[in-house]
Parts: structure tokens; C-alpha cells; sequence
């Protein structure tokens, strides 16, 4: 086997260094192998971390092990192994540290209050409840319980507006609660030092990374569907996502460069051809950003209320994609 890569890795603790790694890529009869060896007590073991013939889907594997080995203290040797573009300073620093400090004190009684008049405060205003606040305000906030407008404002995620529109509810809550600890929070500083910081940080990288890795092999799933000639119904047998998850996944991967016209024409079989031509027509005249004045154009304004309209508009999103390519077609031969 060719290696392609290799770096070495430490763990330390006092000082001392109490493991060693390393981390390697290799190829070998067009083959991709990326491993961990590690030096234990009872010697060097070794651990497979992917094979196969995909170079980008070895690099989100290499990206999300590598930085669960990060987050359990193994630090490079030789500079490049990691490239960490986020450099916490000042305002970010404190705003990580606060976050990190709420996650691992937890006051699971005033969360779920506050996620309770969250989800009620959603339904009056018809908004999504993300938009109201996120589980982590609600959780910064249920954990230093703030009695005054002022100390609201200091926890990260507050803003003047929110602060306005929500403050006075929010506070009518933590009101009945002691605080645990005074403000200003500047204690936080002390209680979570460098490493926790460091791990905790990690942890979050690596709950992105396995999204993004989970993501990607449903692409590569969704793909190897559409070369077998499957429907939408088919492959979802092989992954777990929603129809209009996948129809959107569709665009992503036109995007990207791939051609889904095999099964894109394969859901749309059964659309009779002047319905398809009425949509392109519609795309044509309104634009293809928004699909809601689109499918008033074709079916009418009642549509948006009818009982079809997720069938409607995941076939609005298929015709969108062809469009798309079509245009695009044309704007290269031009």
C-alpha cells in the first residue's frame, strides 16, 4: 500500500505524555484505506477507519473520527493534521464559555418550563418555536436564571429585540427561582478552564461532522438508487428521510453537478405532459426562487389550502429541477 499520509498524535496529562498515535491515508489497486494506530498497554493497535473508492467520503470520515480523538486530549505533533479556522477571542470566547457552562450544569425543571412557554408563545404567533428561542438560550437562561433586563441582555443570543419582545415573560419565570450564582457571570471565566473549553468544542465539531457524514452517505445511497432506476418510495426503504427531504436533496445534488433526470422522469410519469409544459410555462413568466405563486398560476388560488398540495408541490420541485438544467444548458451553449 501507498501512504499518502501520516501524522503522529499525543495525549498528555500533567505534562506527561500518557498515549501516542498516529493517523494515516494509503492507497492501494485503487483503493482508499485510512486507519488509527494507537500504543496501548497491551501494544500497537490498530483500527480501520474506511475503505473504499471515495475520496470525499473518506475525508468526512477522516474529519469526524479525528476530531472525536481530538476531544479525548490527542494533539498533533506535526502542524496540518487539524486546521482550526476558529480562533476564539474576546466577546466569542466568554460567549463559548457561558454556553459550555449551562450544557454542563443543567436545570432541566426551568428548561422545560421555558420550553413549554416557548411552544405555547409559537402557536399563538404562528412562528416556528426556533424563532422564538433556541434550546440553547433556553438552556443558558434556565441555568443563570437572570431577575433583570439587564442581566438577560448579557447572556449570549440576547439581543435588544428579543429582550423587548420576550423579557418581560421570560423574566415573570426565572423570577421565582434563586439564583444559583450572581451576575455579572465574569466567574464563568474560572469554572471552565482551557481544557473543558477545548473538549466541549470538539464534542460540537464532532456532533457536525457526523451529520455531515450521515448526510453524505445518504447521498451516495440516493445515487446508487437512481442508477439502479428506483423510485423516490424504493430508496426510502433504504434511508431514513421524508419525500420532500429527499425531493430537496434531488436539487442539492443537480447543483452539484449530478443528473437525476432518470428518476426525476420516473416520479413523473404519471403527470400528464400539458400539466409538465403549463409548470415551465409558470417558471418562465414568474421565476423559479418561489413556488407558491407558481402553483396559484397553474392550479389556482385554492391550491395552497387543498388536501394534494404536498403532492402538488414536490411536483412543482421535480419540474424545477429540469427547468433549472435547461436554462442552465442553454446558458452554456450561449
Amino acid at each position: 500500500m501507498r501512504i499518502i499520509f501520516l501524522n503522529s498524535l499525543e495525549k498528555r496529562e500533567a505534562g506527561a505524555v500518557v498515549g501516542s498515535a498516529q493517523v494515516w491515508m494509503g492507497e492501494e489497486e485503487s483503493m482508499w484505506r485510512m486507519g488509527w494506530n494507537e500504543i496501548t498497554a497491551d501494544g500497537e493497535q490498530e483500527y480501520i477507519w474506511y475503505e473504499g473508492s471515495s475520496w470525499s467520503e473518506m475525508l468526512h470520515v477522516y474529519r469526524h473520527r479525528l476530531v472525536i480523538k481530538l476531544g479525548e486530549g490527542f494533539q498533533p505533533t506535526v502542524e496540518g493534521v487539524w486546521e482550526d479556522k476558529e480562533q476564539l477571542r474576546g466577546k466569542a470566547m466568554t460567549a463559548q464559555k457561558l454556553i459550555c457552562y449551562s450544557e454542563g450544569h443543567p436545570n432541566e425543571p426551568v428548561y422545560t418550563e421555558l420550553c413549554n412557554w416557548r411552544r405555547k408563545k409559537a402557536s399563538t404567533e404562528r412562528k416556528a418555536p426556533y424563532l422564538i428561542a433556541s434550546n440553547r438560550l433556553l438552556r443558558l437562561i434556565s441555568v443563570f436564571l437572570p431577575h433583570t433586563l439587564e442581566e438577560l441582555l448579557q447572556l449570549p443570543g440576547v439581543g435588544q429585540n428579543k429582550a423587548g419582545e420576550f423579557g418581560d415573560e421570560l423574566l415573570e419565570m426565572t423570577r421565582r427561582h434563586s439564583q444559583p450564582s450572581p451576575f455579572p457571570l465574569d466567574w464563568v471565566e474560572e469554572e471552565v478552564n482551557q481544557e473543558t473549553l477545548r473538549s466541549w468544542l470538539y464534542k460540537q465539531k464532532e456532533a457536525k461532522f457526523r451529520v455531515e457524514m450521515e448526510k453524505y452517505g445518504v447521498r451516495r445511497k440516493l445515487l446508487e438508487g437512481i442508477a439502479e432506476g428506483l423510485s423516490v418510495e424504493q430508496i426510502r426503504e433504504r434511508v431514513t428521510m421524508g419525500r420532500r427531504e429527499m425531493i430537496e436533496l434531488l436539487e442539492e445534488l443537480e447543483k452539484d453537478g449530478y443528473s437525476t433526470e432518470q428518476l426525476v422522469n420516473k416520479e413523473l410519469q404519471e403527470m400528464p405532459d400539458e400539466e409538465q409544459a403549463a409548470v415551465m410555462q409558470a417558471y418562465e413568466e414568474l421565476g423559479d426562487a418561489f413556488l407558491k405563486p407558481v402553483l396559484q398560476r397553474v392550479y389556482g388560488q385554492e391550491a395552497a389550502e387543498a388536501e394534494d398540495r404536498e403532492m402538488l408541490y414536490e411536483r412543482l420541485r421535480l419540474i424545477r429541477i429540469r427547468y433549472r438544467r435547461d436554462r442552465s444548458t442553454v446558458r452554456d451553449a450561449g
